[in-house]
């Protein structure tokens, strides 16, 4: 059985509130390590303090965007081989998605017991701070990248920053996008019913809030994180009546040399399962959830036999009451930054498209590399492995043989992973016409089905051109892949301008040779 993703990036759709009656309780702790102390950072709400790589001093060796596991290990490992550095996040905390933590407020004393893999985050975060204090890395939390400019040899960095937005800019030398993923979502009729979360969002409930999205909890989808997801909830308090899950396990049997160079692996998958064993939970393969049923909560949902190309079997429906449904179809890479810089990507196995990158984690691009799930989707100690590698190569050091076999031993039980979990091709067949696609635009599956047979739309851009469809808040990143999927197109890279919403003031303020 497989292992959980790594740094996913935060769920684009808005999170439902939580159930306010669910219990909060975390799980036993599974590693003694004390939580760590919070990291130093340059408070940026004082943008009139110029920090290591502001514009008013000089350029950094390298800007390193995202310190979720990839970009901690790739800041601490540069530093060490005496690069300046500058570390910059949205979050508030370094750890990503994966290390997420409870705001301090919350009063967590034992954060770590949600996690696994804890001591290699907290001694990782430990030489953060010594760094930090050193004056070797500068950590900006808060601040998010929206675009990279290049200019000469160096490249300038614009942020949003700070609970103000306020602008903030970086030049550096070289750049490591360590940007993380976020979660791939298949629509299906009621998936916009309140109660009706991502699986990593609901993850993320748990871990950063302490709370459940509810108290009888179906975990639905394809991909390892369900079964993290779904032990998570149990042993927190939550019942889970299923784990749904589209794919078949019998497919990882293609992949036993993977499997065998990966005994961790197998290990960490023998646990989630006896988790599910531990706590009645039932675990439905080759089944999906087809709809949600509901008014103003989700209250049941149908789940389906399905053939292998995801197709429901007739007869096989079958109801289970719940009010929450955590669901989700694997992970998808964040490029967005990469790919307006240039970088080359590939077809991965599991549907979606990654970064071209060579043995030293470089992209296409001179002076960017690259590590973690920009990559493929792959897990915390691969992101982990591929950061100190990117690190070493940006530095002009030599990557130790070990370090390159545990990376291409890893990266090959994703690929592995991967393609036992790709959508199959006629899960489209969920949608009724009426079935909303679009979650922002409220673009239902009848209008994009339309826009690719009688009019002629053969990609997703389009299709939003004639529909609005991915249009919104999100810019895609949700609806994005069931609109290409619905249009006939096969994936391809996420190409825009901007990273994120930026304030209008920033785009004026911008040189005009950046603009």
């Amino acid at each position: 059985m497989p292992t959980s993703p790594s740094d996913a990036a935060e769920p684009t759709a808005p999170v439902e509130p939580a159930d306010p009656t669910a219990p909060a309780a975390p799980v036993e702790s599974v590693d003694p390590t004390a939580p760590a102390e919070p990291v130093e950072s340059v408070d940026p709400a004082k943008s009139a303090e110029p920090a290591a790589g502001d514009p008013a001093g000089d350029p950094v060796d390298l800007a390193i965007i995202g310190a979720g596991p990839a970009g901690l290990a790739a800041a601490v490992t540069a530093a060490d081989h005496g690069l300046r550095v500058t570390l910059l996040d949205a979050g508030e905390q370094p750890g990503g998605q994966f290390y997420r933590r409870p705001a301090p407020g919350l009063g967590a004393a034992r954060p770590q017991a949600l996690h696994h893999g804890w001591a290699a985050f907290a001694r990782r975060e430990a030489a953060l701070r010594a760094h930090i204090s050193a004056g070797r890395i500068t950590y900006l939390p808060l601040h998010h990248v929206w675009t990279v400019v290049p200019d000469g040899d160096l490249w300038t960095l614009h942020a949003v920053a700070g609970p103000d937005e306020h602008a903030a800019t970086v030049p550096a030398t070289r750049i490591l996008l360590a940007t993380g993923a976020y979660e791939r979502q298949l629509p299906f009729p009621g998936w916009t019913l309140p109660g009706v979360v991502g699986a990593g969002g609901a993850q993320a409930m748990l871990k950063g809030g302490l709370v459940l999205p509810g108290r009888r909890i179906v975990v639905a989808g394809s991909g390892p994180l369900l079964l993290a997801v779904a032990g998570s909830l149990a042993a927190a308090g939550a019942t889970v009546p299923a784990v749904v899950e589209a794919s078949a396990y019998t497919a990882y049997a293609r992949k036993t040399a993977t499997l065998l160079r990966n005994p961790a692996k197998l290990a960490e998958g023998a646990l989630h399962g006896g988790a599910l064993l531990r706590s009645g939970i039932r675990l439905l393969t080759r089944s999906a959830v087809v709809e949600a049923h509901g008014t103003d909560r989700v209250q049941a949902v149908t789940v389906a036999r399905l053939d292998r190309d995801w197709r429901p079997l007739p007869g096989t429906a079958r109801r289970i009451p719940c009010d929450a449904l955590a669901v989700g179809h694997g992970l998808v890479p964040q490029l967005e930054l990469a790919t307006g810089l240039g970088c080359a990507t590939l077809p991965g196995p599991d549907g979606t498209v990654a970064l071209d990158l060579d043995a030293g984690q470089r992209t296409s691009v001179p002076g960017i590399w690259a590590a973690g799930e920009t990559g493929g989707i792959g897990g915390a100690e691969l992101a982990l492995t591929e950061g100190e590698i990117a690190a070493r190569t940006a530095a002009g050091r030599p990557v130790p043989a070990g370090l390159a076999r545990r990376r291409a031993r890893l990266r090959d039980f994703a690929g592995a992973m991967a393609a036992a979990h790709r959508p199959g091709s006629a899960w489209t067949g969920w949608l009724r016409d009426d079935s909303v696609v679009c979650r922002c635009e409220e673009v239902p599956a009848g209008r994009i089905r339309e826009a690719a047979e009688d009019l002629g739309a053969r990609d997703a851009r389009t299709v939003k051109l004639l529909t609005r469809a991915g249009m919104g808040w999100c810019q895609g990143r949700m609806c994005g892949p069931a609109v290409a999927a619905l249009a006939g197109e096969e994936p391809a890279p996420d190409r825009r301008p901007l990273s994120c919403p930026v304030p209008l003031r920033h785009l004026a303020e911008l040189p005009p040779a950046d603009r």
